[in-house]
C-alpha cells in the first residue's frame, strides 16, 4: 500500500523547469514527519541554509569566442568512466519519500548513467538494489562495533559487485534536529535499515534526533577512531572513501591512512549547526591532498557544479534534488533532475568557454563585492 499522500505525478508538468521546482510537489506527497526528516537540518539550521548561500558567493565569468570543438562531460575516478561528474548522494530509507525507495533510485541512475552511492540504511537489501543496477554502485558505510558483521557485510558488496565503500565520518552522533522533533518524527513501521539486520549497534545514534544527554550512555562507545579507519582500509576489499571530512589536517591524514578520495560535506547540515559550508572548506582541503576530492551539499543549478570544480572537485554529490524528484514522480523524477543537471552545466561550461572539464579553473570565478 502506498504511504504517499498524493500519487506521483504520471507526466513531468512544464511548470517543473529546474530541479528546486520539485520541492513543492514531493512536499505534497510526504507526511510532516518525513518531510522534516528529509528536508530538515541541524537545530536552526544555519548551515543547511549556508550550503545554498556559499555558491551566491561566487560569480562566473563568461568567456568570448571559445572553441567547443571535442566538448565532453566526461571524467574518470578511482578507474571508473563518469559520463558526467554528478553522483547521487547516499540518503536513508528512501521508501518513506516513495513505494519503491531506493529501487526506483537506481533505476533511474541506469538511466542516466549515473554512479549512486548506496546508505548503509537503505530501505531495500544491497543485493536487491544491485540487481537492478546498470551503473556503478558505492557503498556507503556507518562503523559497527560487531567486526565480523562488518566483515559479511564487506563480503556482500563486493559479491554484488560495489566499487567502493564510503565511510560517513562526519554523523559519528545524530545532530540536534529541532524540526524532526517538533515533527515527532518516528520511522514506520514497515520501513528498516535491512541491511543492519543482525547487527548489534543501537541505531539512535543514526535515527531520529534524540533529546537523552549522549555522553555516559552506550552510544559514545560506537564512535568510530582513526584506529577503526585503518581497520577498514585494511580489511575492505574495495576502495575506501571518506564522507564528511572538512579539516585539511584531517585528510591529510586519511590520505596517509590509504583512502582513495575524499568526499567534502557537512552532511546536508544535519550534524553540527553553523559548521562551515562545504564549499567554503572546498578548497583548502584540494590543496592538502592528492586523492581526488568530491563536493556534497548545497548543489541545485549546473552552475553550482562549474563552482565546485573550478574550486577543485573531481565530481559532485547531489542529495535532497533526486529525493524530492523521487518523491514526486518515483525513478522518471530522479532521472529527469539528473537530465535538468546535465544540461544546466554544459550550458554553463559553454558559456564559461569550458570545452572540457579540465578547462574549469578558478579562473572562471570571480567573487561579487557582495553577497
Amino acid at each position: 500500500m502506498s504511504h504517499q499522500l498524493l500519487p506521483e505525478l504520471t507526466h513531468i508538468p512544464s511548470s517543473i523547469a529546474s530541479v528546486s521546482d520539485y520541492e513543492p510537489y514531493a512536499r505534497e506527497r510526504m507526511s510532516t514527519a518525513a518531510w522534516a526528516y528529509f528536508s530538515g537540518g541541524a537545530a536552526d539550521e544555519y548551515t543547511l541554509q549556508d550550503n545554498l548561500a556559499s555558491f551566491r558567493r561566487y560569480g562566473l565569468w563568461p568567456a568570448a569566442l571559445a572553441s567547443l570543438q571535442n566538448a565532453t562531460t566526461q571524467t574518470e575516478l578511482l578507474g571508473q568512466t563518469l559520463p558526467y561528474p554528478i553522483m547521487l548522494a547516499p540518503i536513508a530509507y528512501q521508501a518513506m519519500a516513495h513505494p519503491q525507495g531506493e529501487l526506483g533510485t537506481v533505476l533511474a541512475a541506469g538511466a542516466m548513467q549515473a554512479h549512486m552511492v548506496v546508505s548503509m540504511q537503505a530501505s531495500h537489501s544491497i543485493e536487491d538494489i544491485a540487481a537492478q543496477a546498470h551503473s556503478p554502485l558505492w557503498l556507503q558505510w556507518y562503523w559497527q562495533r560487531d567486526k565480523a558483521f562488518m566483515r559479511d557485510l564487506l563480503a556482500r558488496a563486493h559479491a554484488s559487485a560495489y566499487q567502493a565503500i564510503v565511510l560517513t565520518v562526519d554523523a559519528p552522533v545524530n545532530g540536534v534536529r529541532n524540526r524532526e522533533q517538533r515533527a515527532n518524527f518516528t520511522l514506520p513501521a514497515h520501513i528498516e535499515a535491512v541491511n543492519l539486520r543482525g547487527s548489534s549497534q543501537p541505531t539512535s545514534s543514526h535515527g531520529a534526533a534524540g533529546t537523552s544527554p549522549l555522553f555516559g550512555s552506550d552510544l559514545i562507545k560506537y564512535v568510530p577512531t582513526w584506529d577503526d579507519l585503518l581497520w577498514l582500509v585494511q580489511h575492505s576489499p574495495l576502495p575506501v572513501v571518506v564522507k564528511g571530512m572538512m579539516r585539511p589536517a584531517d585528510v591529510l591524514r586519511a590520505q596517509q591512512a590509504g583512502v582513495a578520495a575524499v568526499i567534502v560535506s557537512n552532511h546536508g547540515g544535519r550534524t553540527l549547526d553553523t559548521a562551515p559550508a562545504s564549499l567554503d572548506a572546498l578548497a583548502a582541503v584540494v590543496q592538502s591532498v592528492s586523492v581526488p576530492v568530491l563536493l556534497d551539499g548545497g548543489i541545485r543549478r549546473g552552475t553550482d557544479i562549474v563552482k565546485a570544480l573550478a574550486l577543485g572537485a573531481k565530481a559532485v554529490l547531489i542529495g535532497r534534488p533526486y529525493l524530492y524528484g523521487l518523491a514526486a514522480a518515483g525513478p522518471r523524477g530522479v532521472a529527469h533532475v539528473l537530465h535538468i543537471l546535465r544540461a544546466e552545466l554544459e550550458v554553463a561550461m559553454a558559456l564559461c568557454g569550458c570545452a572540457q572539464l579540465s578547462d574549469i579553473g578558478p579562473h572562471v570565478l570571480y567573487r561579487p563585492l557582495a553577497d
